[in-house]
């Protein structure tokens, strides 16, 4: 009997010790796994940032180019016909940026259609940055303006890749929308358009290149009273003196006639990861 005491004695202190050290490891591990308020702040800040970025994508434009007359129209039943677009060619020329300036102050977006001839030094550039940088949106207009059927298909490449290549290195993507010089497209063109990802855009009217409405109140009369002045008018004009003359009195001219100006970044085909 005097034996056994001690065994048994043993047997109980290893029994305590044991649910002892059990304990202590279920406190650890606990303690391990649940999380701190600056990790479930961290958490909620991640689940937010996804959560935008998820909105961001979901987001679906309002509008598209119509190709078989290049107007612009609602996607959605619900949605404000009664729309413009407003584009500028041959841009950064003389006025564009003076042009862009009576815009933004107007609150009036548009596409700026760029030759990569206006690009060419450091000046030009800068034009190209500070439009780019007012919100305006920028579109490929060919590198020197040639009728694209008269070029062979490596010139027509390479007057439409090198304006690309010029606008991403300038502010840092490419074109959304390509303009053909004299709304003439090819085969090859495009082509070049899908390859890379771009969207055609001709146009609805413009006047300003014709010699009878190269002046400010010419242009401004016939822009804001002809016949295809309609909902969803693409309007082409120019970097042009009478152009910019012109330029706030047809926005204004416009609003009063029950126009809102379609923002580009609405019609579908515009991206910025070009």
């Amino acid at each position: 009997m005097k034996r056994k005491m001690p065994l048994l004695l043993c047997a109980f202190l290893l029994l305590i010790v044991g649910c002892s050290t059990k304990t202590q490891g279920e406190k650890e591990k606990e303690v391990v796994s649940k999380p701190t308020e600056k990790t479930v702040k961290q958490e909620k800040h991640k689940t937010s940032k996804n959560n935008k970025k998820n909105t961001k994508s979901k987001e679906q434009p309002k509008y598209k180019i119509n190709e078989a007359n290049w107007s612009i129209e609602p996607i959605e039943k619900d949605t404000n016909e009664k729309v413009v677009l407003l584009t500028i060619d041959d841009a950064p020329d003389r006025y564009a940026v003076e042009m862009a300036k009576t815009l933004k102050d107007l609150k009036v977006p548009a596409i700026f259609f760029v030759n990569g001839h206006f690009l060419e030094t450091a000046a030009d550039e800068e034009n190209l940055k500070e439009i780019y940088n007012m919100g305006f949106d920028i579109g490929n207009h060919t590198y020197s303006h040639k009728s694209l059927p008269d070029l062979t298909k490596a010139e027509q490449e390479d007057e439409i890749l090198k304006v690309n290549q010029k606008v991403e290195r300038t502010i840092g993507y490419k074109p959304s929308f390509f303009r053909a010089p004299f709304g003439q497209n090819t085969d090859v063109s495009k082509h070049i358009v899908k390859q890379e990802n771009m969207h055609l855009m001709n146009w609805t009217f413009g006047y300003d290149w014709e010699p009878e409405y190269q002046s400010k109140d010419a242009l401004l009369e016939v822009t804001l009273n002809n016949e295809f002045l309609n909902n969803g008018s693409n309007i082409l004009m120019h970097d042009r003196e009478w152009t910019n003359a012109a330029l706030k009195e047809i926005v204004k001219g416009l609003d009063k006639q029950g126009y809102t100006f379609v923002d580009p970044k609405e019609i579908k085909g515009y991206s910025k990861t070009n």
